[in-house]
């Protein structure tokens, strides 16, 4: 069973940050990549970052550019997302996601429960 657990969370001021930490078992995304999405209320859920595995290559929403770096640690099978200089408008449920493949039309097929990141102002 392929699991991706979320934690790190929170409310912070805006200008501070957050790391947050994606846990895959269940199996390995080395050839495939991971992304980090989001959903503030109201909205639909957007693309924030990804990470193709196995070469470590990146990419980000215009939005986070700059300010959110994705990583990934191979020996912990652990994606993350470290966010600077947030901002209110950054509040929002953030999901991590993987899929095994970086072919063309490839689908994210596993995600996360989701964790909380408020922003105050």
């Amino acid at each position: 069973q392929v699991q991706l657990v979320e934690s790190g969370g929170g409310l912070v001021q805006a200008g501070g940050s957050l790391r947050l930490s994606c846990a895959a078992s269940g199996r390995t995304f080395s050839s495939g990549a991971v992304g980090w999405f989001r959903q503030a209320p109201g909205k639909e859920r957007e693309f924030v970052a990804r990470i193709i595995w196995s070469v470590g290559i990146t990419a980000y929403a215009d939005s986070v550019k700059g300010r959110f770096t994705i990583s990934r640690d191979s020996a912990k099978n652990t994606v993350y997302l470290q966010m600077n200089s947030l901002k209110p408008e950054d509040t929002a449920v953030y999901y991590c996601a993987g899929k095994t493949s970086i072919m063309p039309g490839a689908n994210y097929n596993y995600w996360g429960q989701g964790t909380q990141v408020t922003v105050s102002s």
